[in-house]
């Protein structure tokens, strides 16, 4: 029988007896003031349908990705359950996150305007994260993650090429749609046997997505990228 053992922002994560974990997606998106925003920590909104289109979404990008020989935590989905099932992983530290980004926007500008432009080419920059809703998700540097014993040298290696191959991935799909990718963020874990495998979701809340000059919704995103 699943037992319920962790309650967050977009999902639910369940335990099964085999061993393996079902993720419940929720209609719940971050934002800020019923604003959309993938880079804020906190829900701002709910769209009615939006976890039944991230799982839609997730499905398509990890096939891709798995497809590209890159590790994932991927087993399986019930787009009518909006239920995931997934291999059990081990989180770096409490969780951490890695950002690539392709050009300047949200976040990033507000932080280093006096330097950046919206738009700006970054040529898949990285960017780190703890997952830390109490302290803002604040950045950390490969040294301090390392220092504190969060992850290794190597393994912050791997994750870093592996954000920067996803990205690629993405974005070389979403272009042939006339979209472009702007920023994209994920996680990683590591599975029993130690390997470093790609966790969570890949969907609309993950990423900024755009259309012209003009940011993509979530609840669009889906129906231009799936049809």
């Amino acid at each position: 029988m699943q037992k319920l053992i962790y309650e967050g922002k977009t999902k639910n994560v369940f335990s099964n007896p085999d061993g393996t974990y079902t993720l419940k997606l929720k209609d719940d998106a971050t934002g800020k003031d019923g604003v959309f925003d993938p880079g804020e920590n906190a829900v701002g909104l709910s769209i009615e349908g939006l976890g039944r289109e991230s799982l839609k979404l997730t499905k398509y990008f990890f096939d891709k990705i798995i497809a590209a020989g890159i590790p994932t935590h991927f087993l399986g989905c019930d787009i009518d359950a909006v239920t995931m099932d997934v291999k059990p992983a081990n989180v770096f530290g409490k969780g951490v996150e890695f950002i690539c980004r392709k050009s300047a926007g949200g976040s990033f500008v507000k932080r280093y305007g006096a330097y950046a432009e919206t738009g700006q080419d970054l040529d898949y920059l990285v960017e780190v994260t703890l997952k830390d809703d109490d302290r803002g998700d604040p950045l950390i540097t490969k040294d301090a993650l390392v220092r504190l014993g969060i992850m290794t040298k190597d393994e912050f290696k791997v994750c870093k090429k592996l954000t920067k191959q996803i990205t690629k991935i993405i974005f070389g799909d979403l272009l042939t749609k006339g979209l472009v990718l702007q920023d994209l963020k994920f996680e990683f874990g590591k599975s029993a046997d130690g390997e470093i495998m790609l966790i969570d979701e890949i969907s609309a809340g993950c990423m900024r997505v755009l259309r012209g000059n003009e940011l993509v919704p979530p609840m669009e995103l889906g129906r231009l990228i799936l049809g």
